[in-house]
């Protein structure tokens, strides 16, 4: 039987059977991983959670197991990475501009951003009411972030943030007209050399038309003189 180090399973919780699935894995191999996958994920990041089992000891309690979050991550060989990114290269939608896919990716980042901010404010509402212990790393790890954090009460830097974003909606929103205004010459230059190639094809067509008839009159009068010529 191939053994191997990890066991995938549907989520997105945590079954109670599964402790009993870890025991029975882990007699073919030595600490299994359980990756719980969401098939059909709500929040941004990777649909993935990964546990370990430890042994958990309490006391006046009989020794127990119990599931350990273990961080994880989604890769793909460089190989891999590359065939996708020529792949996607392709694969355009043309009924979705630049200017749409460039507010959809800022949306998303700033979900995200949400997401990491509510993550943050239940662990530190957690280590408040006692139900977490305190981590001195990730609490060094957020005076960090809040000592990076620009001092939105002074005036200047308030009025400096406006100009700056000011500035940079102005250079999108002429980046928008310039493209539409070269797409609509650009599709004007197309209709008028189609037009063209259509006039000089019917140009063609008509001289061929006649050609055709030019030389049936033609046979018309040798066959009408060979007529004459035999009558004599």
């Amino acid at each position: 039987m191939r053994t191997t180090s990890a066991r995938y399973s549907t989520g997105p919780k945590i079954k109670p059977g599964d402790l009993q699935i870890d025991q029975l894995v882990r007699r073919y191999t030595s600490n299994p991983v359980m990756v719980i996958i969401d098939v059909k994920p709500k929040d941004l990041g990777i649909p993935t959670e990964a546990y370990h089992a430890v042994e958990e000891i309490r006391e006046g309690q009989q020794q127990s197991w119990t599931f350990k979050h273990v961080p994880s991550s989604i890769g793909a060989l460089e190989s891999e990475e590359v065939g996708v990114e020529h792949l996607l290269r392709d694969v355009r939608d043309t009924t979705i501009s630049t200017l749409a896919n460039q507010v959809a990716q800022k949306l998303g980042a700033l979900k995200g951003l949400a997401a990491r901010l509510s993550e943050v404010d239940g662990y530190l509402q957690n280590v408040l009411s006692g139900r977490l212990p305190v981590n001195h790393k990730i609490i060094y790890a957020l005076q960090d972030i809040f000592n990076l954090l620009p001092n939105l009460n002074v005036e200047e830097l308030v009025q400096a943030f406006a100009v700056k974003t000011n500035d940079m909606m102005l250079a999108i929103y002429l980046a928008s007209v310039i493209r539409a205004v070269v797409a609509l010459h650009n599709l004007i230059d197309n209709r008028i050399v189609n037009k063209e190639k259509e006039r000089a094809s019917d140009e063609v067509a008509a001289n061929k038309d006649k050609e055709g008839a030019a030389k049936k009159d033609e046979g018309k009068e040798n066959k009408e003189q060979g007529k004459g010529a035999a009558q004599k």
